[in-house]
C-alpha cells in the first residue's frame, strides 16, 4: 500500500486529492496545523479513513517528524497562505508559510525519507504581470504580490533541490481552480454564495474588485489528478495545468446570477476597497505539456463549474428565508 502526506488536506485541494488517492488504495496522511483551531468541513466525511498528524510548514522539526510518522512514497505541498489580498496585509507570514514552508518540507524529505516523490503546489500568479500569453512551463515570472513572490521562492527551490540532491520533485503550476469548497473569501465563491444568498432573500447587495480582471478558471476536482499523474512518470519536471480558456471576472458574475435568474447589474456594486495595490489582469496557461505527457484533460466546462457552485449555494440558504 503506498503512503502519502498532504499539507493542507483541510482545503480545498487537500480535500479532493486526499479521496483520489483514498480511491486509489493509498494510506493518506494529512498535516493539521497545532496553533490553529481546524476546519474539518472539507474531510468530515473522510475522517476515519486518514490519519492527520500535527505539524506546522514554518516549524522543520514538526515536519520531520510528520515524514517520520509517515514514512511517505509521495508528499503533496499544498499547504500556504494562499488568500492573495491577505499576502500585503501579513507578507511576513506569507512568505514563511507558503514560501519556506516548501523549503522545510524538502528538507525533511531530504534527511528522513529522501526516495519520497515531492509535489510542491506552485501557482498562476507568479506570472503576474504576463510577458507572453499564454503562460506555458518556459514563460518568465513577474510576480504581482507577496503571495506570488512567496510562491516563486517554492518553485525555485523545489527545482534547486530537485538538481542538487536527484530528489524527484515536481511542480504543478496551476491556474485558478474552483470547487463548491473554495473558502468563502476567493472572489469565485464570493461570487456564488452572494447570489445564491440575493436570491434567497438573505442579501441585497455584492461588492466587488476589478471586474475586467480575466482568468483561466478550471475545477479543482480535475486538477488534482494532473498532481498524482506528475508523480507517477519516470522523471520529475514541472507543469502548467489549466484550460487554455480565459473569462473576466465580469462574465463569472453574469453566468452566476443567470443561473439564479437575476441580472447582476441590479446587485453587484464595484468597490475600490476590494481592488488589489498591483492587479494582475491576465492570465491564460497553455496545458499542451500537461495533456502530451501526462495524458490530462480538464473535464468540467467554465458553465458546469459556475453551475455546480451555485447548486451548491443554493441548497445551503434554501429553507432560510
Amino acid at each position: 500500500m503506498k503512503r502519502a502526506l498532504i499539507t493542507g488536506i483541510t482545503g480545498q485541494d487537500g480535500s479532493y486529492l486526499a479521496e483520489l488517492l483514498l480511491a486509489k488504495g493509498y494510506k493518506v496522511y494529512g498535516l493539521k496545523r497545532r496553533t490553529s483551531t481546524q476546519n474539518y468541513e472539507n474531510i468530515n466525511h473522510i475522517l476515519n479513513e486518514i490519519e492527520l498528524i500535527s505539524g506546522d510548514l514554518s516549524d522543520l522539526s514538526s515536519l520531520i517528524q510528520a515524514v517520520k510518522l509517515s514514512l511517505p512514497d509521495e508528499v503533496y505541498n499544498l499547504g500556504a497562505q494562499s488568500f492573495v489580498a491577505d499576502s500585503w496585509t501579513q507578507p511576513v507570514f506569507t512568505g514563511e508559510v507558503t514560501g519556506l514552508g516548501a523549503l522545510n518540507m524538502l528538507e525533511a524529505i531530504r534527511h528522513v525519507k529522501p526516495d519520497a516523490r515531492f509535489y510542491q503546489a506552485s501557482s498562476s500568479e507568479m506570472f503576474g504581470k504576463v510577458v507572453e500569453t499564454p503562460q506555458n512551463e518556459k514563460t518568465p515570472f513577474y510576480p504581482r504580490s507577496p503571495y506570488g513572490v512567496a510562491k516563486v521562492f517554492a518553485h525555485w527551490i523545489t527545482v534547486n533541490y530537485r538538481e542538487s540532491f536527484d530528489l524527484f520533485a515536481c511542480s504543478g503550476i496551476l491556474f485558478n481552480h474552483e470547487s463548491p469548497r473554495r473558502g468563502i473569501q476567493f472572489v469565485t465563491r464570493k461570487i456564488t454564495d452572494a447570489a445564491a444568498r440575493i436570491k434567497c432573500g438573505l442579501q441585497k447587495e455584492l461588492r466587488l474588485g476589478n471586474l475586467d480582471a480575466k482568468r483561466d478558471w478550471g475545477f479543482a476536482g480535475d486538477y488534482v489528478k494532473a498532481m498524482w499523474l506528475m508523480l507517477q512518470q519516470k522523471e520529475p519536471d514541472d507543469y502548467v495545468v489549466a484550460t487554455g480558456e480565459t473569462h473576466t471576472v465580469r462574465r463569472f458574475v453574469e453566468l452566476a446570477f443567470d443561473y439564479v435568474g437575476l441580472n447582476w447589474e441590479d446587485y453587484v456594486i464595484q468597490d475600490p476597497k476590494f481592488m488589489r495595490p498591483a492587479e494582475v489582469d491576465l492570465l491564460l496557461g497553455d496545458p499542451k505539456k500537461a495533456k502530451e505527457k501526462l495524458g490530462w484533460e480538464p473535464e468540467v466546462s467554465f458553465e458546469n463549474l459556475i453551475k455546480m457552485m451555485v447548486e451548491h449555494d443554493l441548497k445551503k440558504y434554501r429553507g432560510m428565508k
